[in-house]
């Protein structure tokens, strides 16, 4: 048993606490003993949160990999991110022939895949990001010369 000494009103009490069973408590208060009823904790509420999106993965030292609209890195027309999102793969490597209608890289947004056309024939002339990476819209994806 624990015991505890109070002043209350300037009178002093000795306060022993022994077992609880089923939120019934053993309490002597100066020698009287006396079976006190504890309030009965409410059950847990489970709360079910929806499923947040993931967060942009980020660098060792904790940037976030977005790659941001920038100017064509090579020679040619570039072929811009039409909506934001990650990019999936790219099928194409630089120095390849395509066509306007070939599918150069693959890019996921709002959990769809869409294909991304060259949008003119030429050859792959530099790739500005890699398969993984954020992307915003406008942000040049490759340039095909």
């Amino acid at each position: 048993m624990k015991e505890y000494k109070y002043k209350i009103n300037g009178n002093v009490y000795k306060v022993a606490v022994g077992d609880i069973d089923n939120n019934i408590a053993q309490v002597e208060v100066n020698g009287t003993p006396y079976k006190v009823e504890l309030e009965k904790k409410a059950a847990p509420v489970t709360i079910v949160n929806a499923p947040r999106p993931s967060a942009a993965p980020r660098t060792e030292t904790g940037a976030k990999v977005i790659s941001k609209p920038a100017a064509a890195p090579g020679a040619g027309a570039p072929v811009k991110a039409p909506l934001p999102g990650v990019v999936l793969s790219i099928p194409v490597k630089v120095g390849d022939e395509v066509k306007a209608s070939d599918t150069v890289l693959l890019l996921e947004a709002m959990k769809m895949e869409n294909a991304i056309h060259a949008g003119r024939d030429g050859k792959v002339t530099a790739i500005s990001v890699n398969a993984g990476d954020s992307v915003l819209e406008g942000t040049v994806l490759m340039t095909i010369g």
